[in-house]
C-alpha cells in the first residue's frame, strides 16, 4: 500500500500548517529530513534538512504508531511555519520518497473506514463536523461522530439475531425441546425495533434542516417592506430597494446564526397579478420557494397575498411600522419589532428542532426505510405461524444485512466514493 501525504490545514498562509503523513513507510519521512522519528505520541522539535534543498524549516514533529492513529496505520505529522513557501518546499520534498504519493481527496478518513477507526455513520458526521457553522450543527454533528448512530444500530442488531434465533431453533430443531411458537417473543423484538426506527426516520426531516440550514421565507404584497426588512436582518445591503413595485424578481437568501440555529431567509418578489413575464416567473419562484419553507413570515400591505395565504403556524405582522401612525408592525427603516420577530421565529424554529433524531443524512433513511420494509414483512410471517418462519428469516437477515449497509461494514464501491466525494484533501 502507498504511504500518502497532503496538507491537513486550509492552504494558504498561517501562523502553523499542519503536513500529514499516512501509511505503512510513515517514519521514512523523518528520515528524509536528517533524522530518526520521535517516540511515538510525544512531540519533538526538528530541523527539517533536505539533501538538494538544504535547510527548509524548524517544525515541531508527532508520530503515532500502527493501530493508534486517526487513519489506524502509521502516522506522522510536521507542524511547520504557515508559510506557502515553506508548505511547499516540504510536500515537494516528501514526493522523493518511493512509494509516496499525495492524498486524494477524504483518503485520510477513508482508511480510518477501511481500518475500523470509524463507521460510516461517523465519516458521514465527521463531514458534517468540519462543515458545521452554528453550535447546534456542532453538537449534531458530535452526536454522529462520537457513533450515537452506530450504538443504536448494533442495539437494534442484536435484538433481531435474538429474534432470528428464536425462528432458527423452531425451523431447524422442531423435535428437540424448543418453543413450537416463538411468535410472541419473536412479535415483540421486531416491534420493539420497528418503533425505535419510525422515530429515527420522522426524525429525518428535522436533523437534515440542522445540518442545512432551516429556512424562512418573507413574503408578501409588492412595496410591503420585505427587501428592507432583510436587509435588517442581515445588517448590509443584500436586498435592492426602491419604491418601485416588482423590483425584487429573483429570491434573495441571507444565511444567519440565530442563537445556534442555521437560519436562511429569503426575500422573495411581490405577490400580485402581473402581466410581466419576468415578473411573473418571479413571483412564481417565490411562491415555489415559500411553500418548501419552513416558515413564513407575511408582511401585510396594499392588497392581499394573490391566493397565497399563510398556514396556521406562519408569522403574519404589519410592514412598514415607520409609517403607522399606531406604530404597529416591523420597520426594517427603524428597526422597530425586529427583536419581537426574531424571537417569534427563534421559538418556532426551537420548538421544531426538539424532535431531530439521529438519522440526518438521506443515504441513512433509505437505508433504515428498506431495514423497516424487510422487518415489517417478517412480523407478518412471523404471525401466520410456523410454516411461514423461514420466509421471516429470510426478511430477519435482509434487515441486519441492511444495518451492516448503514454503518458502512458492507456497501457497494460507488456509495462510497458519493460520501467522499464531499471531503477536501487532507481529510
Amino acid at each position: 500500500m502507498d504511504t500518502i501525504f497532503a496538507l491537513a490545514t486550509v492552504p494558504g498562509k498561517s501562523g502553523v500548517a499542519v503536513i500529514r503523513v499516512s501509511g505503512p513507510d510513515a517514519f521514512l519521512s523523518c528520515t528524509l529530513f536528517g533524522f530518526n522519528a520521535p517516540e511515538p505520541r510525544k512531540t519533538a522539535l526538528r530541523r527539517l534538512t533536505h539533501e538538494i534543498k538544504g535547510f527548509l524549516d524548524e517544525a515541531l514533529v508527532l508520530t503515532f504508531e500502527d493501530g493508534a492513529s486517526f487513519t489506524g496505520e502509521p502516522v506522522v505529522e510536521f507542524h511547520v511555519h504557515g508559510s506557502i513557501a515553506i508548505i511547499n518546499s516540504v510536500l515537494d520534498a516528501l514526493k522523493s520518497i518511493p512509494n509516496y504519493r499525495s492524498a486524494e481527496p477524504g483518503e485520510f478518513t477513508r482508511r480510518a473506514l477501511n481500518n475500523g477507526r470509524l463507521d460510516l455513520t461517523q465519516v458521514e458526521a465527521l463531514s458534517d463536523l468540519i462543515d458545521a457553522e452554528t453550535e447546534m450543527q456542532r453538537k449534531q454533528a458530535l452526536k454522529g461522530f462520537t457513533g450515537r448512530l452506530r450504538e443504536k444500530s448494533e442495539t437494534w442488531r442484536a435484538d433481531l439475531i435474538h429474534a432470528l434465533s428464536l425462528l432458527e431453533a423452531t425451523i431447524d430443531f422442531a423435535d428437540e425441546e424448543v418453543p413450537v411458537d416463538v411468535s410472541p417473543e419473536v412479535e415483540r423484538l421486531l416491534n420493539d425495533v420497528v418503533e425505535t426506527m419510525n422515530k429515527e426516520i420522522d426524525g429525518f426531516g428535522v436533523a437534515e434542516r440542522v445540518r442545512t440550514g432551516f429556512e424562512v421565507a418573507i413574503v408578501g404584497p409588492p412595496n410591503a417592506g420585505k427587501s428592507t426588512l432583510l436587509n435588517a436582518l442581515a445588517g448590509r445591503d443584500a436586498a435592492i430597494t426602491s419604491e418601485i413595485a416588482g423590483t425584487t424578481r429573483d429570491v434573495i437568501e441571507v444565511r444567519m446564526d440565530l442563537d445556534s440555529l442555521p437560519v436562511t431567509f429569503l426575500d422573495t418578489a411581490g405577490l400580485r397579478e402581473t402581466n410581466d413575464v419576468v415578473e411573473s416567473i418571479g413571483i412564481q419562484r417565490a411562491v415555489d420557494r415559500a411553500k418548501a419553507a419552513d416558515l413564513r413570515v407575511f408582511l401585510k400591505g396594499e392588497g392581499g397575498f394573490a391566493d397565497f395565504e399563510p398556514l396556521d403556524h406562519d408569522i403574519v405582522v404589519e410592514g412598514k411600522s415607520d409609517l403607522r401612525s399606531d406604530g404597529q408592525g416591523v420597520s426594517g427603516v427603524t428597526g422597530n419589532g425586529i427583536q419581537n420577530l426574531i424571537d417569534a421565529v427563534k421559538t418556532f424554529l426551537f420548538t421544531r428542532a426538539i424532535s431531530a433524531g439521529l438519522v440526518s443524512h438521506e443515504r441513512q433513511k433509505l437505508v433504515l426505510e428498506q431495514g423497516r420494509s424487510s422487518l415489517n414483512q417478517a412480523l407478518s410471517f412471523a404471525q401466520s405461524g410456523p410454516e411461514h418462519y423461514d420466509l421471516a428469516s429470510e426478511e430477519l437477515r435482509s434487515a441486519i444485512f441492511t444495518l451492516e449497509r448503514l454503518v458502512g461494514r458492507v456497501d457497494v464501491e460507488d456509495v462510497l466514493d458519493k460520501v467522499f466525494s464531499s471531503f477536501c484533501i487532507g481529510k
